[in-house]
């Protein structure tokens, strides 16, 4: 398995599986459009490879992971980042007050299923974090509450740390946080 940074050549493959996957952290009686605003076109992933940061992973010439990083500049168009970006210097990593200047939006990070439980989560995240620090001492990202999966993989795998709980849209979310230069467990 190869994990690296996404290169150009990767941008329709992760796009398909964006759009096939972005309802896979909802339970089934909860799927059905409720997310499709929230994909990335083609056209997006383009922008986050050659401006912003995914790192992919890869067997055989097959992505079976991904994970997106991007500074706030490509996000804040979105209402849900929005309402983020209105309340970040509330929030505080150790001292330093979250701010656009100093933080990333992280994720989504997705792994097929046959692959999960076997590091893949880890690894990518590492090289993510490795790609970032230069760039940004602090990466956030927020979590469904129901999607305990990913919350514990977060917490315990990633080193990021709950920093609020808000509502949006009809929606409860944990907003974690974590130092990208720090590796996860």
């Amino acid at each position: 398995m190869l994990v690296r940074r996404a290169q150009l050549a990767d941008a329709a493959a992760i796009a398909l599986l964006e759009r096939e996957q972005i309802e896979a952290e909802l339970d089934p009686s909860q799927r059905g459009g409720v997310m499709t605003g929230q994909a990335f076109s083609a056209a997006d992933i383009k922008v986050l490879i050659e401006q912003h940061w995914i790192v992919v992973a890869e067997q055989q010439g097959v992505l079976i992971g991904y994970v997106i990083s991007g500074r706030w500049s490509f996000f804040e168009s979105w209402p849900i980042y929005r309402r983020l970006l209105s309340h970040l210097g509330e929030h505080s990593m150790g001292n330093t007050r979250l701010s656009k200047h100093n933080c990333c939006q992280y994720g989504p990070i997705w792994i097929h299923p046959h692959h999960r439980g076997q590091g893949l989560f880890s690894a990518l995240v590492t090289q993510l974090k490795q790609e970032v620090s230069s760039h940004y001492p602090f990466m956030l990202t927020f979590i469904a509450e129901e999607n305990e999966h990913s919350f514990y993989a977060h917490t315990h795998k990633a080193a990021m740390h709950v920093v609020d709980f808000f509502g949006f849209d009809g929606r409860d979310y944990y907003l974690l946080a974590c130092a990208s230069h720090t590796s996860p467990k």
